[in-house]
This record gives C-alpha cells, structure tokens and sequence, in this order.
C-alpha cells in the first residue's frame, strides 16, 4: 500500500467522526428549545426517566407532571410532551422539563385567545402582592385584586382552584406576563342578565339579590345585572337605627320591588313589604288607658321610644315620664334596651303613631299629697329655690310647693321680705291650694299668723267714723292710723269740705283727726277715709235733729253748734 493510500485511509474515519460531530451539532441545534414526545421508561425516586429519541435519556421530577390542585399518576409507558433544555449535560443526560413543555403548549393556545378576544379557562392558586396567581393550563397569569368581581371580594377562598373563565387584557411572551380579568367576563355576563331583568321588571315583583353596599340610609341589592336600593326605612316594620343590624355585604335577601323607574332604571326595593303590617288594627290590639311592658329602642331630647313589638313603637314625650322630674333629660329616668311598663294614651293608625305614658303607670304624687296635706294643713320643707316671683320649697315625695312674694309677709312687700330667706333654709307653711291637673302646690308663710289688718278692722264697716293719728303728710293727702293699728290714707281733696281747706301741710305728724270710712282695701291693706265725707254726713245729721221750719232758727243756728260739737267745742261759745 502506497503512503498516498494509507493516508486517505487514516483521514477517511476522521471525516466520518467530523460528519457525525457536524450532524450531531445540528441536531442539537435543532432540537434544543423544543417541545418533543417523550415515553416514560422509567421510575426513581422522585423522578421519571423519559426517552425523547435522542442518544441519552432526561430525567423530570414527577411534580411537574401534576397541574395545581390536581396529582397526576405517572406510569411507565406514558407519553408526555417533553420540553429539551439541553441536548446533555456532563453527566451524559439530555435537560428536559415538562413544565416548559405545558407552558410553551399553552403560551400557544393563550396566544390565539388573545388574538380571537376569547375567554380561557383557569383556576386561582394564590394570593401575590396586588392581586392572585392564575394558572392557564400551564402558564401563570396575574389577576389584580381589582379585576377579581364586579364589587370587592373580602374572602377569595371559595375561589381558590375552581375552574373560572378569564378575559386576557395583556400579555408579553418575550417577559412571560400575562394579566387577566375575571370581572370583565362577569360584566359581559351582567349584561345580558340586565337586559333579561328589564324586559321582565315590574313593581310588585318579589326577586333574589346579594347585598352589594351598605350605606347610612340603606343597602344596594344587586338583582343581576341591575341594582336596587333597599331604603333603612323598608328593612325592617322594626326600627332599625342602621343596616348593618340586620344586613351585611354579600348577604342574600328577598326582596319586593315598590317603585321601578324605566327611564331612569332606578329602582326602590322594600324586605318588610313581604311581612304582615304589624300596624293593623294597632287600635284594636292596644286599646287607650291600657298598660303593657315594651322596649325603649331610642332616647332624644323630647321622649324615649318604646317598642310594644316588633314594629310597633310608641313614643313616651318627656312630659309624660315622671310626675317630678320636669326638666331632666330622658336618658336620666330611662336607658336603651330597658324593659318598661307604660300606659297607651292615644293610637293614630293613619299616621301610625302611639303616644304612652311612663308616669302613669306610677302612683301620682300629687294625689297622695293632697289625701295627706289638704289645703289648710302646716307642712315644713326646704327651700330649694329663690325666684323674682317667690320661694320653691320642697315638700313630700319630691314635689315643690311655691310661696308667692305676696304671701311672705303681712307687713313687708313681697320684695323686702324675700330678702329674709336663702336657699337651704327649712321653713313652714300653711298650704293654701293643690291643682293636680296642673301639678301645683300654692303655700303661704304669712298665713301661719293672723292677718293683723283684719283684726284692726274688725267691726269697722263702710261709713264709719273712727278717730285717726296722722303718720305722714304727701302732697296728694295724709298716711294715718286708726286707733286700732289699721293703714289709711286721706287724698288732699278729702281734707276738708272748703276747698281752701284742703291743704296737707295745715297737719303734722301725731295729729290727731277724725274722718269717715269710705272704703276696705282687703288687697292693699288699707282703710280709704275722708274728712269732708264725715262734714256732710255731720251736716245731714244736724239737718235731721235742728232743722224745722217752724222754728224760726236760721240755717247758722243750725250748723253752728252741729259743727262745734263735730269739733268737740262748747256749744256756748257760738251763742255771742
């Protein structure tokens, strides 16, 4: 064999070996970064031996033949689609993943939905920051918080791996990022059962919604595809002081529908409406004057409710809650939740209104008062008040008896005498009168002594003479005393019969005169007198015995000693 031939049959198997690396580079290349049919040949451990066809096996953990939520048992014989990451590694073994291979597979799939604006199958598997994994058949998808329902879901959990279908608003191969909604498929949905529910709404109609807000004034009812408000007012015949006692978001309810705007699609939804009224015949079932044991539901400035039942309450104004206790707030006599008896005292149906009564169910005061103190009786008390029209004192069972200023005293006014008195001050007196309808109790300290103007007076009458002392001189007339003790007062003109008699300064104090009664003042406390009534009374007299025609006397002789002895002057000395 020449050299020439033996060379050529060196460098032929080197050729054949540079082919074979040359061709098995290419199937490398060609290979690696796809998805191939792969059998499983066997099982260890935690992984399975897969045969793709090329000159070494791959090994894939068993988990990655599982999808979330649903084990999968990998046999030997299955075929799977396999994924080659690399065509070997050191150890001789092809890198193969059948989790890229589901991903690669449904990447495919999503990519085509995408275009189509088609709706893809998925479950929820977690919970991420802002939002929930989804996963596509393999590939992971991103649903944010916002796009999980129409309205905020507080609770995923009855979500997590069961089969929904998502809309795909996005999506980045190249970044693997997918964003999905599960809203906008409700929505689609909701619309259609929109249009379903309009064509068929009328008022009267009961349906079934889902409490979709809670607001101060109500809920909105979520009918499918529209909403309705379900006013505070239609919850409940009860009182119900906000929604969320009875109701709460998420909540399925029955409801009626009362009023239903096709124009403006706003609609008025109502719970109680498919109770029995528990107002009718309320009249019938609470008779006037009749006592029962009710609820206080709420307490305001002017009266606390009662609720005779459910529904039904009544309210008690603050004027009916004690016999004493006038101007204290209600929450002072009576607290939420406290069982009460109460008395009905007038039912309105038409305006559904029951007005009641705490104090009468309670022994009045005011009656016990009189059977006990009858007008005339001494009581003693405190004194509680000072006001610019008398004393409050405070008298049994907690009742107050006023002292008006005019009956504080028999001498002093009103106003000098209430300067004697002070709060806390325990005094007596007489009562005077008891009105129980208006709750009055009238007393007087002054009565616990006789009047001493009615003893001056006595057996003084109108027409009188009686003989005074002068104790002050006005310009219009004479303060005096009787002898007696009783007040009087002479007016200027009332001095004398002559007018130019008629002049105050003409007496001083401690003078003494005598005049004619022509008044009692039992109110003022003081006699009305008049000297020029006493001169023509005196004159008539003198008429009466002198005066004769016969006689031959002038009408000087007569008065004359008339007058003198109406002076106390010796008749004598007028006979010059």
């Amino acid at each position: 064999m020449t050299l020439a031939e033996t060379v050529a049959d060196q460098q032929a198997p080197m050729e054949d070996f540079a082919a074979m690396l040359e061709e098995s580079f290419q199937q490398k290349d060609k290979i690696e970064g796809t998805v191939v049919t792969g059998t499983v040949i066997a099982i260890e451990n935690d992984e399975a031996v897969v045969d793709v066809g090329l000159k070494a096996e791959g090994r894939v953990p068993i988990k990655e033949f599982s999808t979330q939520g649903n084990p999968v048992e990998v046999k030997i014989g299955d075929s799977y689609e396999i994924y080659v990451e690399r065509f070997e590694n050191r150890n001789g073994e092809a890198i193969l993943s059948r989790d890229k291979a589901r991903r690669e597979e449904s990447w495919n799939k999503l990519e085509k939905a995408f275009n189509d604006t088609a709706k893809v199958q998925g479950h929820i598997f977690g919970r991420v920051k802002g939002g929930f994994a989804v996963d596509l058949g393999g590939a992971v998808a991103f649903l944010p918080g916002s796009q999980v329902d129409i309205r905020p879901v507080r609770d995923v959990s009855p979500l997590l791996n069961k089969e929904e279908p998502f809309q795909i608003l996005k999506m980045d191969r190249r970044r693997g990022n997918i964003v999905v909604s599960r809203r906008a498929v409700l929505e689609e949905s909701r619309a259609e059962q929109r249009n379903e529910l309009l064509a068929t709404l009328s008022e009267g109609q009961i349906l079934s919604g889902v409490v979709k807000n809670i607001t101060d004034y109500g809920a909105f009812v979520d009918l499918g595809g529209l909403d309705g408000l379900l006013h505070v007012t239609d919850i409940s015949w009860r009182r119900v002081n906000h929604p969320t006692e009875v109701l709460s978001v998420g909540q399925t309810v029955q409801v009626q529908v009362i009023r239903f705007n096709r124009e403006t699609q706003r609609i008025s939804l109502g719970m109680k409406q498919l109770e029995a009224d528990p107002w009718e015949g309320v009249d019938v079932k609470y008779p006037v004057s009749t006592k029962f044991m009710g609820r206080v539901t709420n307490i305001t400035d002017y009266g606390a409710f009662v609720e005779l039942e459910p529904g039904v309450e009544g309210l008690v104004h603050v004027s009916e809650m004690s016999w004493t206790k006038k101007n204290v707030h209600p929450g002072k006599i009576v607290s939420t939740s406290q069982e009460v008896e109460v008395m009905v005292l007038e039912v309105d149906p038409d305006k559904r209104r029951i007005s009641l009564g705490l104090k009468q169910c309670m022994d009045n005061p005011w009656d016990s008062f009189k059977d006990k103190f009858p007008v005339g009786t001494e009581v003693e008390g405190e004194i509680k008040n000072i006001t610019e029209f008398g004393l409050f004192i405070g008298l049994d069972q907690d009742i107050d008896g006023m002292v008006h200023l005019s009956d504080l005293d028999w001498e002093k006014s009103g106003e000098d005498a209430v300067g004697d008195y002070n709060r806390g001050d325990m005094v007596k007196a007489v009562v005077l009168d008891i009105d129980i309808e208006k709750e009055r109790i009238s007393l007087g300290i002054k009565q616990l002594t006789d009047d001493p103007f009615k003893g001056a007076t006595s057996g003084v009458k109108k027409g009188d003479r009686v003989t005074c002392t002068v104790t002050e001189v006005t310009t219009g007339g004479l303060e005096v005393a009787t002898s007696d003790g009783a007040p009087g007062f002479i007016r200027k003109a009332e001095l004398a019969r002559d007018r130019g008699e008629q002049r105050p300064d003409r007496f001083a104090v401690g003078e003494k005169l005598d005049a004619r009664v022509t008044n009692i003042d039992s109110n003022n406390r003081r006699l009305t007198l008049s000297v020029k009534a006493l001169e023509i009374a005196d004159e008539k007299q003198a008429m009466a015995e002198y005066g004769s025609s016969d006689s031959g006397a002038s009408l000087g002789d007569i008065l004359g000693p008339a007058i003198k002895k109406s002076q106390g002057q010796d008749g004598e000395d007028g006979d010059e």
